[in-house]
């Protein structure tokens, strides 16, 4: 590559990040030191970036004219940016240039180029079909990850994830990884939980009426420090679920009643998911030990209570009786008193329904066998938990499933991740899969450059919307987030919106106060559309 070739990679990748680095709304206009500032000389340009452009935000196709000086002795040479992507210049002035917003346009920094010097503009807004919903109440979101936005019967939600903050409502008291919203997410102040958790949560599920399950990485909930491995289950005012238990005491003296979680089991490690299996509870994660807690045994001196607590080696899935005992029906060798291999290497799950009572948990990751079987970073589970044979993944990928999920409508999986092919066959990253486990071949995944897909989901519609650290897709400007279709093409109008930063960890389907349809979009991330947003945030599609 020669030395001009260098400099222009270095100028543009400059370009990007200054984008990412710009604070505020998009109406408004930021100004900001010019690392091009010794590019001028020789250039003599000049785009006044503190004069917003006529007009300030337009759609594709829109001629928009930029207050600019020194341009006229480069026309027909020098080409115009809209956030990396060229439009076409129809007039330029001593004192202006306009040119055309180009199709694949979107919000961000603009820029011209001469050759390989590049002089920055002002940040223009691409009106998109994608835009942030002005009725969703959480405007201030939170100060750590969602992991997830559990619909209640009324309409409200719970919220839970690794915050102590939501919507600058817990400055005073830590509102600690789990609240109660409205349908517009508006904070819920008569949902009281103590101190909430003492750990992040992963997930949350309702077991029966007005009980409720939490899973994640936590040992205390509600001002109990202990006794609690993991999981627990609350009641629907937010407290713990407890139960009475006569302790032991020093002979002579009364026995006394103290109160302990009726959940009485957990694991050692995280818990990533938790899904309700066949009336019971069934869990998946980092653990490879499930533990109980026995409550009634004397200490050996009679001076104090004790708790003694038991393990079993159970790697990676557990099920879980109602009253948290475990469930030694399901993944458990009675022989060796052990739960069965699983996989050798990390591991995440997906659960769905096809019909009542038959669940299909799908285990994905980056492992190579599961118990003690070949099997290529995806494989399907029968309801007994063994392998269902009928899933049909060949040999699977060939590197990490980072995410996976199903979509009901259509009847796909979705999968993202550092792959490059499926089965053999051409898979760039990610691909959609039939309920059979097969690859879909008429979606095609384009090229990428930067960065990796993270979460990513397939709409009722069949649209996919994905998130992630990518730059490009198919060599056009797509900062971290865009809609495809499902043959891999950009739904036109939809990818219009400007830089994503960070990760996402759920998207829902849902609509927004006025009944447009939106997507809920929960994480831990920190700018959407080049807007500060908070890892919560609803979006309409119109």
């Amino acid at each position: 590559m020669n030395l001009k070739m260098r400099k222009l990679k270095f100028i543009i990748t400059i370009i990007a990040l200054s984008t990412v680095a710009i604070q505020g709304c998009k109406k408004e206009q930021t100004t900001f030191e010019d690392p091009y500032a010794d590019a001028k000389s020789p250039l003599g340009i000049e785009i006044n970036r503190s004069l917003a452009p006529v007009p300030a935000n337009g759609e594709s196709g829109t001629v928009v004219t930029f207050q600019a000086r020194g341009l006229k002795q480069y026309e027909g040479k020098l080409k115009f940016m809209f956030n990396g992507e060229e439009g076409e210049v129809t007039e330029v002035t001593e004192s202006t240039i306009k040119v055309k917003v180009p199709d694949a346009g979107s919000t961000g920094v603009t820029s011209i180029s001469v050759s390989d010097q590049l002089v920055i503009g002002p940040i223009f807004t691409v009106n998109g079909l994608v835009n942030i919903d002005p009725s969703f109440r959480a405007t201030a979101g939170t100060n750590g990850v969602v992991n997830q936005a559990y619909p209640l019967a009324d309409g409200r939600y719970f919220v839970i994830g690794g915050f102590n903050n939501y919507d600058n409502k817990g400055t005073t008291t830590p509102l600690n990884r789990i609240v109660r919203v409205s349908a517009d997410f508006e904070f819920d102040r008569t949902f009281r939980t103590g101190k909430g958790a003492n750990g992040q949560l992963s997930k949350i599920i309702e077991i029966s009426n007005n009980k409720y399950v939490i899973s994640g990485g936590f040992s205390g909930y509600g001002g109990r420090p202990d006794n609690i491995s993991n999981i627990t289950t609350l009641n629907i005012n937010g407290s713990i679920d407890t139960m009475g238990i006569k302790t032991y005491r020093r002979p002579g003296l009364l026995d006394t009643i103290k109160f302990f979680p009726r959940f009485n089991g957990g694991t050692n490690e995280y818990i990533d998911k938790i899904y309700k299996h066949q009336n019971k509870i069934l869990a998946t994660g980092r653990f490879r030990y499930y533990v109980t807690r026995t409550y009634t045994e004397a200490s050996y001196d009679f001076q104090r209570d004790t708790v003694i607590l038991d393990s079993t080696e159970i790697r990676q899935i557990v099920r879980f009786n109602l009253d948290g005992s475990l469930d030694k029906s399901f993944r458990f060798n009675a022989t060796t008193n052990k739960g069965l291999p699983a996989a050798n290497g990390p591991i995440d799950s997906y659960m769905h329904t096809t019909g009542a009572l038959n669940e299909k948990l799908v285990i994905f990751g980056n492992f190579t066998t599961f118990d003690s079987s070949p099997a290529n970073r995806l494989v399907r589970l029968n309801v007994d938990g063994g392998i269902d044979n009928t899933f049909n993944v060949g040999s699977g990928t060939d590197n990490s499933i980072n995410y996976l999920t199903y979509n009901s409508v259509t009847k796909k999986y979705l999968i993202t991740g550092a792959f490059r092919s499926y089965n053999g066959k051409p898979a760039l990253g990610i691909a959609l899969l039939n309920e059979d486990g097969t690859l879909d071949e008429s979606f095609q995944a384009k090229s990428y450059e930067g960065g990796f897909y993270g979460f990513s989901k397939q709409l009722d519609n069949g649209w996919i919307v994905v998130s992630g650290s990518f730059k490009k897709y198919n060599n056009v400007t797509r900062s971290g987030f865009m809609i495809i279709d499902n043959k891999g093409d950009f739904v036109p109008k939809y990818n219009a919106t400007g830089p994503f930063g960070g990760y996402l960890t759920d998207i829902v389907e849902t609509k927004s106060a006025d009944g447009k349809k939106a997507l809920l979009l929960l994480g831990g991330y920190y700018r959407f559309d080049n807007l500060p947003v908070y890892n919560i945030t609803r979006v309409t599609i119109e």
